[in-house]
């Protein structure tokens, strides 16, 4: 069903040409316009084209989960303690190098019992064209640091960037993880205006929503404070993406 919208633009591609009496600008036209929909579905986790993400939970109830990405760094600990005063269970999915760089902060999160996804070795900035054997590999070893430093295994990953390929695809189904991604994103590496950063997230809330941000700057943990009582005083919990695999296996 997740290529739906794709299958019917590819008719009406081939219609339009039919109609047009396959003129060669035509056919030319509708290969870009093409191109452009299969970079778009790469590039939006939300739209599943080529990896079922989880993105967001069914729920009824005011709950949201925060998840941060591209950790353990140096402002790691801080976020960690403005967690803890709240009371608060996030999601960290964590980089293999990030976590040798500082296995201590690693270990911490898995102390105060936050959720560890994987977030691959080296978060590549060539994740997008690497194949599926490195890709695998970068998963794997990934997952080599996290139980070396953190004694635990998991389930769940998130792509770099949000990039979805078809060699990203069969990386996750031979490596059996589950891909994570998100409805909310806060674009905290993007910008440095903290009131942007924080309008957005808060205005796009739902019931059920996952929240992508960093634990990688002063600045994001500035948002994270107003966030935290923004939360309280609407009246939402909170959540960790595992749980919502763990209900559906209870299902």
């Amino acid at each position: 069903m997740k290529h739906y919208p794709f299958i019917l633009f590819y008719l009406f591609c081939n219609v339009f040409i039919y109609a047009f009496h396959g003129s060669f600008w035509v056919y030319l036209l509708c290969f870009f316009a093409f191109c452009a929909v299969v970079v778009w579905g790469s590039f939006d986790i939300q739209l599943g084209y080529f990896v079922n993400s989880i993105t967001h939970k069914r729920t009824k109830i005011k709950e949201v989960a925060l998840t941060f990405d591209d950790g353990p760094t140096e402002f790691t600990p801080k976020f960690l303690d403005l967690l803890k005063e709240h009371q608060i269970k996030a999601t960290f999915f964590c980089i293999g190098k990030q976590i040798e760089k500082y296995p201590e902060t690693f270990q911490r999160i898995v102390a105060d019992g936050h959720t560890i996804g994987n977030h691959t070795l080296s978060h590549s900035n060539s994740t997008g064209f690497l194949s599926t054997a490195k890709m695998t590999e970068e998963i794997q070893q990934c997952d080599e640091v996290i139980a070396r430093y953190g004694h635990i295994t998991t389930h769940l990953y998130r792509p770099p960037f949000g990039v979805t390929n078809p060699n990203i695809a069969k990386a996750i189904k031979r490596t059996h993880k589950k891909s994570i991604g998100w409805n909310v994103r806060s674009l905290d590496t993007i910008t440095d205006d903290e009131r942007k950063i924080y309008k957005r997230v808060t205005r796009n809330l739902k019931k059920g929503s996952i929240i992508l941000l960093h634990d990688t700057s002063e600045k994001t943990y500035r948002v994270l404070v107003d966030l935290l009582v923004f939360l309280e005083n609407k009246k939402y919990s909170t959540f960790t993406v595992d749980s919502i695999i763990n209900s559906k296996k209870n299902d």
